[in-house]
């Protein structure tokens, strides 16, 4: 066995993948319908305005503001209505002294008008309009420009765009706007026992779960994968494995391989080729975890126990993919609860363990790092202690799957801190 060297701690760890990680440039033109969770590689200035004339904000009668001062239950004022419009026509005629025309919510303000009465406050005889409720300037008027001003920077590049955002390049006649393009990540599990889905198990063999879990992070976070099938235990495979990601990806993901035995080669095709920046954190599963760099691109090498590689692609793989996609990084959540029962530890590694949260409880769930993430755990906590036997406060940090009730556990022998990004 090959001894790994100094194990880097947690933190410098993740210090060291995001200064390495250099968000993409290369850009495309994409229709507006297929721009949102995109990030915008263009300012947009308007056109136009928004909206683009007054126009009434109630339904009502458009009228003289001056005309109804005074106005009241007791004593009305009497306007003659002259016209209707309707949300889409043009004016055709303007409002004079001692007229109102009946307008609809998002109708073209008259000519002559500069307010709008409510409908409710209004009422009719004799075939005049009576106005219960005096009126100001602008009253239930939207005024033009008053969103978008013609000139004006809407949009900046770099900005995420949500549904919002699409909307204002709507309101600006925009079809396709320019937006940075999503990052490829080549997926490669390795090893001779891994394989693909819809063949025959023989003995001593596994289905590829890796390839699938990590395809499915990279999709949820501005990525694209691109599966490069299953890399066999020979120098030679790995060689041309790794060549034709590097020719057809920006960000490397191996599975399996990364650990210390003699038939793991990955790292051994990895240092002749490139950087190797770390190889063996202090965390529990995912201590074999590698980072390197070959031809500026950067590869990480995942355990292969597909807890260890679902757990580490989310501590390592998703905020540098964020990085890399311009996208903003996942928000901390934090909830805390108190362990149910206790949970021995590996002293100075962070240590990661499945939990089911019931209530305010935390109850572990114990498995080993080549177990598996059932459906009814998720999310991560670190513990703190308040002395050397009893276990206290746990904060919620990040939930891998929806359910509410499970989490997934973590503790190290400093019981330091940890911010990480979730939903």
């Amino acid at each position: 066995m090959k001894p790994f060297g100094a194990l880097l701690p947690f933190e410098q760890a993740i210090k060291v993948v995001d200064e390495h990680i250099e968000p993409v440039t290369r850009t495309e033109v994409v229709g507006i319908d297929g721009a949102v969770g995109r990030v915008l590689a263009e300012d947009i200035i308007a056109t136009q305005n928004t909206p683009p004339f007054n126009r009434a904000a109630m339904d009502g009668y458009a009228v003289k503001a001056e005309d109804t001062s005074g106005a009241s239950q007791e004593t009305p004022g009497i306007l003659e209505m002259v016209g209707e419009l309707h949300a889409g026509e043009t004016p055709s005629m303007p409002v004079g002294k001692g007229q109102c025309i009946r307008i609809a919510t998002g109708a073209m303000m008259p000519e002559g008008a500069d307010a709008v009465v409510m409908v409710e406050d209004t009422g009719s005889s004799n075939g005049r309009i009576e106005i219960y409720k005096g009126a100001k300037p602008l009253s239930n008027v939207s005024e033009k420009g008053a969103d978008i001003e013609a000139g004006e920077t809407v949009l900046s590049s770099g900005i995420y765009l949500d549904a919002g955002k699409i909307g204002v390049l709507a309101s600006q006649g925009i079809e396709k706007a320019t937006v940075y393009e999503k990052p490829r990540v080549a997926i490669m599990p390795s090893g001779e026992e891994v394989v693909e889905l819809g063949k025959e198990l023989k003995q001593g063999q596994l289905y590829d779960i890796n390839s699938h879990t990590v395809i499915s992070v990279v999709k949820e976070n501005g990525g694209i994968p691109v599966k490069l099938g299953i890399i066999g235990d020979d120098m030679e495979d790995i060689r041309a494995k790794i060549a034709e990601a590097l020719n057809n990806s920006d960000f490397i993901v191996i599975s399996g391989g990364s650990s210390v035995g003699d038939r793991d080669l990955i790292a051994d095709v990895v240092g002749e080729q490139g950087n190797i920046l770390f190889h063996g954190v202090k965390i529990k599963p995912g201590k074999p975890t590698m980072f390197a760099l070959i031809e500026g691109k950067p590869i990480f090498g995942m355990p292969g126990y597909p807890t260890s590689c679902l757990v580490n692609s989310y501590l390592f793989l998703v905020p540098a993919l964020r990085k890399m996609a311009r996208l903003p990084q996942k928000r901390v959540e934090k909830v805390k609860a108190t362990l149910g029962k206790r949970a021995s530890g590996t002293k100075g590694r962070v240590q990661f363990m499945t939990v089911k949260v019931e209530g305010n409880k935390a109850i572990p769930v114990f498995t080993e790092s080549g177990g598996w993430l059932y459906r009814d755990r998720a999310g991560w906590v670190r513990r703190k202690r308040r002395d050397g036997n009893s276990d206290a406060v746990l904060a919620v940090l990040f939930s891998l799957v929806r359910p509410a009730f499970a989490a997934l556990f973590a503790f190290q022998a400093d019981f330091r801190d940890c911010h990480s990004p979730v939903d």
